[in-house]
């Protein structure tokens, strides 16, 4: 048997898989999207890095004598070989989270929104949730509320981004005053910000005893974010 018989023998193995076979593994990650596209890459590139490591192995043990010098440079190679799974691994681990929508690194963003006056007195029985197109998560509330210069209450608070998306909504919910809701308008996968950014006004209000909203109530909502 010489070098090349792994080489052989893989390949050998490899034709007599059946085509069904990878037409199935190609449907069951959905191959048309981009992001199942990404998952099946890293996964054959990490069947590749496994058959690299598995030759060089092989040629190393079957190889006769070996110098000092020649030592040294095969560990060299042992070294780079290694380093290659677990970069195929990191690739792996990254293109199988965006294919799942996660956010590995769990951002958080802090939030400001400014009530009318004399909305709120404390902040203990206001609910503040972030929706998106994957989970809902209640944020987490300051039980003290600061005001602004013209006596406006300001409600402050974080909560956690856990998935990619650009489907982001907070609401807030005022107890026997209504429902307001805000977009937050960040990219799926925002980077942190040092400052708050601007205030938004709310994107709808939902009055609790039905009446309509007069542009004085849906001035008076706001909030502004930013990312941690």
């Amino acid at each position: 048997m010489n070098i090349t018989s792994p080489i052989q023998t893989g390949a050998a193995n490899a034709a007599e898989l059946p085509s069904d076979s990878v037409s199935t593994f190609f449907r069951a990650f959905g191959a048309g999207s981009p992001d199942s596209l990404g998952v099946i890459m890293s996964a054959l590139a990490g069947v590749a890095a496994a058959l690299a490591v598995a030759i060089a192995l092989s040629v190393y043990f079957r190889s006769g004598y070996r110098s000092r010098s020649d030592l040294v440079k095969h560990g060299l190679a042992a070294s780079a070989v290694l380093v290659l799974p677990a970069f195929v691994i990191s690739d792996m681990r990254s293109a199988a989270l965006a294919y799942l929508g996660l956010n590995p690194a769990k951002p958080a963003i802090e939030f400001e929104i400014r009530l009318p006056k004399a909305a709120l007195a404390t902040a203990t029985d206001t609910q503040v949730e972030l929706l998106t197109d994957r989970n809902q998560k209640l944020a987490k509330v300051e039980g003290a509320l600061a005001s602004t210069p013209d006596g406006r209450s300001i409600l402050r608070g974080t909560v956690t981004l856990d998935y990619r998306t650009t489907e982001r909504m907070m609401v807030l919910n005022l107890p026997g005053q209504g429902q307001s809701t805000f977009r937050l308008r960040l990219p799926a996968s925002p980077s942190r910000s040092g400052q708050f950014g601007p205030w938004h006004l709310a994107d709808d209000i939902v009055p609790a005893n039905g009446g309509a909203v007069t542009s004085e109530i849906h001035d008076a909502f706001a909030i502004r974010y930013r990312v941690l």
